[in-house]
């Protein structure tokens, strides 16, 4: 059996491979640069069950350092499943710095002085 499948493919230069991850780093366009967090919290009301073990939650949170410091940011419940797009677009966006940086370095060796 003969398989032709890939084989017309030219192999893409570092440049071309440059290109084509900063274009999709301008696509993330929903991206939060953090951690997201649940949390289980007490209430203000003295006779509520949260006080003797049973709290409330859980509650998500993303959680993300700033100039002040860490600050975790409530996310409603409507709003979890892009929540959880946006760090997972968080997460691609330091994969795609950490290719473009090889690509980069693997440039400057081969450029010429």
């Amino acid at each position: 059996m003969l398989y032709t499948s890939g084989m017309s493919k030219k192999k893409a230069s570092p440049t071309e491979k440059r290109d084509a991850l900063l274009a999709e780093m301008a696509s993330l366009r929903g991206l939060l640069n953090g951690s997201l967090v649940q949390r289980y919290s007490t209430c203000s009301r003295k006779n509520c069950a949260c006080h003797t073990g049973k709290r409330h939650g859980p509650r998500l949170y993303l959680a993300a350092t700033g100039e002040g410091g860490q600050r975790q940011t409530y996310i409603p419940a409507a709003s979890a499943a892009r929540a959880e797009a946006g760090v997972a677009q968080g997460r691609r966006l330091r994969a795609i710095v950490r290719e473009v940086t090889a690509l980069n370095l693997s440039l400057l060796r081969e450029a010429p002085e």
